[in-house]
């Protein structure tokens, strides 16, 4: 069957907001009433009836915080800015407009000088070590993303809700994540949707658009971007992935596509090296009922529910 390039929203020049390969279409009205459901299950399976999302003005946040309040209501919903100094002003004013359209409770906590008590501040070293002022900015990166989901988890107890999980399905899968850092979460509503797939929920949902136009960053030094720092569009590494994981076709398959030989073996790579980000930490088997080997209740048994 021929497929047809999906309908995507125009910005007022009249040109595509985004791009979206056709076969990463997905019905939006389906996945909201999914998701909402899913998120729901989630806390009333925890015990809980709130949520708290770390909002980084980015798309995948805008939709989660976007989801909740849709599902659970935007009361019951607060989100935490948490700008590092190197953060890019966009990117606050940004998640205050996400703020200011769900009427959500939010609260702003900057995160500098918990990084630089650790780092210092160049060229000073601090905790980090002899070495801690001239850190590398991938280091700094990984350790302010670990530094704002100990924040979230915070807020998640003064707050009363769980924390909502805002990665997707790409960067899940190679491995574009922080592990205890962004990844960490109770539960991920976007985590079976690609970024493709995010823009289009995103768009059907309201989310402002100049948020699904933005260059995705991770935001994590001046100037970088995610596409800029993997070499790669990331419609045409959803593509791939698509054609690779849910399609099940072999790398000889989907050069015939006509995909690039080199990115189909270097995002392989990137997958299979990844894995340990997708699993729990292995354990020695020593006893006769082992967690996470032979000893495989559900996430939540029936009645572990908070009275």
């Amino acid at each position: 069957m021929t497929r047809t390039a999906p309908s995507v929203p125009a910005a007022a020049d009249g040109t595509p907001l985004f791009q979206l390969p056709a076969e990463l279409a997905i019905d939006t009205n389906v996945a909201r009433r999914v998701i909402a459901e899913f998120i729901r299950e989630q806390l009333r399976q925890a015990g809980f009836e709130r949520a708290v999302v770390g909002l980084s003005g980015g798309i995948d946040s805008a939709l989660v915080a976007y989801l909740v309040a849709e599902s659970i209501g935007a009361e019951r919903l607060h989100c935490v800015l948490m700008p590092y100094r190197t953060s890019s002003p966009a990117s606050r004013s940004d998640a205050e407009t996400v703020v200011a359209a769900l009427s959500c409770s939010s609260d702003v906590v900057p995160v500098t000088p918990m990084v630089d008590g650790f780092f210092g501040a160049e060229p000073e070293a601090a905790g980090a070590g002899p070495d801690g002022g001239t850190a590398t900015a991938l280091r700094r990166g990984n350790f302010t993303a670990r530094i704002r989901m100990a924040v979230l988890y915070d807020r998640s107890v003064t707050w009363g809700g769980l924390v909502v999980g805002t990665g997707n399905k790409t960067e899940s899968l190679i491995g574009y994540t922080t592990l205890f850092g962004d990844s960490a979460c109770a539960f991920n509503p976007i985590g079976d949707l690609y970024k493709s797939q995010v823009r289009q929920l995103a768009a059907a949902m309201g989310v402002p658009a100049a948020i699904i136009t933005k260059a995705p960053s991770a935001d994590l030094w001046p100037g970088q971007t995610d596409e800029g720092e993997a070499g790669f569009s990331y419609p045409e590494l959803d593509r791939l992935l698509f054609w690779r994981i849910d399609k099940r076709r072999s790398p000889e398959e989907v050069v015939a596509l006509g995909f690039d030989p080199a990115l189909v073996e270097r995002v392989d790579r990137m997958v299979a090296g990844a894995e340990f980000k997708r699993q729990m930490p292995p354990i020695a088997k020593l006893g006769p009922r082992t967690t996470g080997v032979d000893y495989l209740y559900p996430r939540r048994r029936p009645g572990s529910a908070r009275a």
